[in-house]
């Protein structure tokens, strides 16, 4: 038929989101949404250089779908849930995936072959020094965004081939099949309202933002800032922390008990002293040699447990830093956020000599607290405008947005899918 399954469903760092659409106007007739713990990860590729090249010191990919067993089990119960929420009888589905686990790359070409099948190795070829994983061995797709003399614009979007396999895995252990894959913002800007005037949008959540400029349908920007990796080290840093905190506590307890002497009746004490026997010259040496040991033994108990006493006060401290650390990371992120919608504004005015007046929203960080971060970093001022309106609800989805509900952030990627 030439159109995406009628399902959609989008797997975020927060949560699994899936609606429903009866027909290509995507208005959509169900939609549905389960929450995922701050435990469960979703995969990110590695970072490119500044310079362009690829840091080959790591693994491309940084964890599985979910991190764990667990944490898969957890995704692939959540996609379920929220499928099957929304679902009648068609089990095909479109799977929205997250920036951070896909490389979307504006590539100019002087031409490019008609055929796909003539076309697609070209781009593959270009985009060996631009992937942090193999080029030959990954799914890619492309797509001409623009055409001028001697000029064209090809977007394309390339894929670990395991991880797509991956989250493939992930739908078909759900009970469903994945029909077609698309990335969070493309998706996203697919069910933006075409318009001749250029658009900001930005779609950010707790750990990642991407920021996207389009034109009448031909995508000029796509930049992609990953949010989470400071927070995930300093969340590391402090759970090793307290660990070191708890060991340290106990070898405290250990040195305490060695030190504690037990009581002694003074009265049973002395009629115990007056039964005993004079020692000998060797006996009193050797008792001597004894108590010697014993005291050097108690005071080396004393330096270890002041050591151990400071240590731990140094290690709670370092939960402390930890702790603000994380703080100071979240602020950080909103400062990030702030500092990609700032240089999206400027790239936008730089190559089309204009301001933006509007942002359109997607994801999970929403309008209001979108305006509220930009107006607190001084950006703009700029209207915040979410993507999903009022008339893209049916009746089954009216409640979106209200309190309780499926924020509207959430539904622009899989209302996007369900929009050709």
């Amino acid at each position: 038929m030439g159109t995406r399954p009628r399902l959609a469903c989008e797997v975020r760092a927060e949560g699994v989101v899936a609606a429903r659409a009866e027909d290509a106007f995507a208005v959509l007739s169900a939609v549905s949404r389960v929450l995922l713990a701050d435990e469960v990860v979703v995969p990110r590729l590695t970072a490119i250089e500044a310079d362009g090249t690829v840091d080959s010191s790591t693994d491309a990919v940084s964890s599985v779908v979910g991190g764990s067993a667990k944490g898969r089990a957890v995704v692939v119960a959540s996609v379920r849930k929220a499928l099957e929420a929304v679902c009648l009888r068609s089990r095909d589905v479109t799977l929205i995936v997250p920036d951070a686990s896909v490389r979307v790359l504006l590539l100019d070409f002087d031409e490019l072959p008609a055929k796909p099948a003539e076309a697609l190795p070209v781009v593959r070829f270009r985009l060996k020094k631009l992937l942090p994983f193999d080029a030959d061995d990954a799914a890619i797709s492309y797509q001409v965004m623009s055409t001028a003399k001697n000029l064209l614009r090809v977007l394309a979007v390339a894929m670990p081939r395991e991880l797509l396999a991956d989250y493939e895995s992930v739908v078909r252990e759900a009970g469903f099949e994945p029909g077609a894959i698309l990335p969070s913002t493309v998706a996203a800007l697919a069910g933006l309202p075409e318009s001749a005037s250029p658009q900001l949008v930005v779609n950010a959540g707790h750990e990642g933002v991407t920021t996207a400029i389009v034109k009448g349908g031909v995508l000029l920007l796509h930049r992609t800032v990953d949010l989470g990796a400071d927070q995930r080290a300093d969340a590391n840093a402090a759970a090793a922390a307290t660990t070191k905190s708890a060991e340290l506590a106990a070898v405290a307890e250990l040195a305490a008990n060695a030190l504690r002497l037990s009581l002694v009746d003074r009265e049973r004490s002395a009629e115990e002293w007056a039964k005993q026997e004079p020692l000998s010259l060797a006996e009193q040496n050797s008792a001597a040699t004894t108590r010697e040991a014993e005291l050097i033994e108690q005071e080396v108990a004393a330096e270890i447990a002041e050591e151990v006493v400071a240590a731990e006060l140094a290690s709670e401290l370092s939960v402390e830093e930890s702790e603000l650390a994380a703080e100071q990371s979240q602020s950080e992120n909103a400062d990030e956020v702030a500092q990609a919608v700032s240089v999206a504004a400027a790239y936008f005015e730089d190559t089309l000599e204009t301001s933006p007046t509007s942002i359109h929203v997607a994801g999970t960080l929403g309008a209001a607290a979108l305006t509220e971060l930009l107006a607190q970093a001084n950006v703009g001022p700029l209207a915040v405008n979410e993507i999903i309106r009022s008339e893209m609800l049916g009746a089954g989805a009216s409640t979106a947005g209200t309190h309780g509900a499926v924020p509207l952030g959430w539904l622009a990627g899989v209302r996007g899918a369900l929009a050709n």
